[in-house]
C-alpha cells in the first residue's frame, strides 16, 4: 500500500497529544494513571473498539484492553499494540516542564516516553479506518500502568495477550535517524535494607551503628561491581527519621543490566551474596528477561524498513538497554518490534521532548505494518 496517501498531519496530531500530556500520570498515582486511560479509552471507543478495564493490583492503576470483536478474523491471532501510560514524572511536573513547542520540538512530561508513541498508533488506526482499509488481522491495544517500575502487576496480562498475537508492536521512543529496537537487555531490580543500632546521636553516639552509613558503604560496593558485561546502580535511597537519632534502618533500590542472560544471572548471584544477617539485606525484585533477535522479528524489521523508505526515513535497528515490555513478548518468541514511537530526547528529564514531524512519519510506518501483517 502507499502509506503516503494517508493524510497524517503532525501539527493536528500534536494538538490531540497535548491533551494526553496534560493528564499527568506517574506510576504511583493510580487515579492519575486511570485518568490517562480514560482519555485513551474514549479515543479507542470512537474508533469502534470494545473497551475493557482490568482493575489495578498492588495499589497501581488499571490496564486498558481494546479489541475488535466484529473483525472478520476475530478470535484468530492478531496484532498486539503494547504500550504503557505511566510516566516517571510526579504530578506537578508541568510547572517545571510545561507543554510547549519550540520549532520542531514539543516538550512535556512523558511526551516521549511514551505517550506520543501510543498516540501515533491510535492515529494510524484512525487513518486506516477513514481510508476504508480493513487490517488483515484483528488489532488488540493494551495500555498498562506500571512499566516504569518493571511491570510487576501487568506482566501476566501482557504475556497472556502476546500468546494470542501474530506480532507485537511496541511504540516506545524511537532512536534518532529512523532507528528502532530489535532486542532488549536483561534487567533485575533489588530491594536493599541496612540495619543499624539506634542510639542518641548527641549523648550516646558511640553506642549506635548507623544504618545510613552502612547503606552508603554498600552502595559503593554494589556500584563497584559494574563491568562491561553487567552493570549495577543504586537509584533510590531512604533512611532516618530524626537527626538526633542514629538511624536504625535505611533502604535502597538497585538495578542491574546485562546484554546476556547468563551475565545477569551471575549478577543476581553476586547481589544476593551481599546478604549479612542483622546488618544488610538484599531481596530480589522484578526481572526482565533478555530479548534477542530471531527470524520472526527479522521479518517485521524487513517490513518496517520498506515503509521507512516510503516515507523517506533512514532505517536502522539494534538491541537496547532500558527495558520495556518488549522484553517479555520478545523473550516468549513472539515476533516483536520495539522503538516504533517518535524520535526525541530527554526521557525521564525536565527537557523531555519529541521531534514533531516524526509523529506523522512514524505513524505512517505503523499504519503500513497494521495494513500488511497477515
Amino acid at each position: 500500500m502507499d502509506i503516503n496517501a494517508l493524510p497524517f498531519d503532525a501539527d493536528e496530531m500534536l494538538k490531540g497529544l497535548n491533551g494526553w500530556v496534560a493528564q499527568e500520570s506517574p506510576t504511583w498515582d493510580a487515579g492519575a494513571v486511570n485518568g490517562m486511560l480514560d482519555l485513551a479509552a474514549r479515543d479507542l471507543a470512537d474508533m469502534g473498539f470494545t473497551i475493557e478495564r482490568i482493575p489495578g493490583a498492588m495499589g497501581l492503576g488499571d490496564t486498558l484492553r481494546a479489541t475488535q470483536p466484529t473483525h472478520p478474523r476475530a478470535g484468530e491471532k492478531g496484532v498486539l499494540i503494547a504500550g504503557h501510560m505511566d510516566t516517571v514524572h510526579p504530578v506537578g511536573t508541568l510547572a517545571d516542564l510545561p507543554i510547549r513547542r519550540e520549532g520542531d520540538r514539543a516538550y512535556g512530561p512523558g511526551i516521549w516516553d511514551m505517550k506520543s508513541g501510543n498516540y501515533l498508533c491510535l492515529e494510524a488506526i484512525r487513518q486506516l479506518k477513514k481510508a476504508g482499509i480493513e487490517t488483515p488481522l484483528p488489532i488488540t491495544v493494551l495500555f498498562t500502568p506500571d512499566e516504569e517500575i518493571g511491570t510487576p502487576a501487568a506482566r501476566s496480562i501482557i504475556e497472556a495477550e502476546a500468546s494470542r498475537a501474530r506480532a507485537v508492536l511496541v511504540p516506545e521512543p524511537g532512536k534518532s535517524g529512523g532507528g528502532v529496537t530489535s532486542g532488549r537487555y536483561a534487567i533485575a531490580r533489588f530491594n536493599l535494607k541496612a540495619i543499624g543500632i539506634p542510639s542518641h546521636s548527641g549523648a550516646r553516639l558511640k553506642e549506635g551503628r548507623s544504618a545510613i552509613r552502612e547503606l552508603c558503604r554498600r552502595i559503593e560496593q554494589i556500584e563497584g561491581m559494574t563491568t562491561d558485561d553487567c552493570t549495577f546502580s543504586v537509584g533510590v535511597i531512604k533512611g532516618g527519621q530524626w537527626v538526633n537519632c542514629v538511624s536504625s534502618s535505611a533502604f535502597g533500590e538497585a538495578l542491574s543490566m546485562a546484554k546476556e542472560q547468563a551475565d545477569l544471572d551471575r549478577g543476581v548471584e553476586a547481589m544476593l551474596a551481599l546478604n549479612e544477617p542483622g546488618v544488610f539485606e538484599v531481596t530480589r525484585g522484578v526481572t526482565r528477561p533478555v530479548w534477542t533477535l530471531d527470524d520472526g522479528t527479522r521479518e517485521l524489521l524487513a517490513m518496517a524498513e520498506g515503509f521507512h523508505k516510503q516515507v523517506g526515513m533512514s532505517f536502522s535497528h539494534a538491541p537496547s538497554g532500558g527495558g520495556s515490555d518488549g522484553n517479555f513478548t520478545g523473550a516468549m518468541g513472539v515476533p516483536t518490534i520495539d522503538g516504533l514511537g517518535t524520535e526525541g530526547e530527554g526521557g525521564h528529564t525536565l527537557h523531555e521532548h519529541i521531534l514533531v514531524p516524526t509523529l506523522a512519519s512514524r505513524g505512517k510506518v505503523v499504519a503500513g505494518l497494521l495494513a500488511t501483517l497477515t
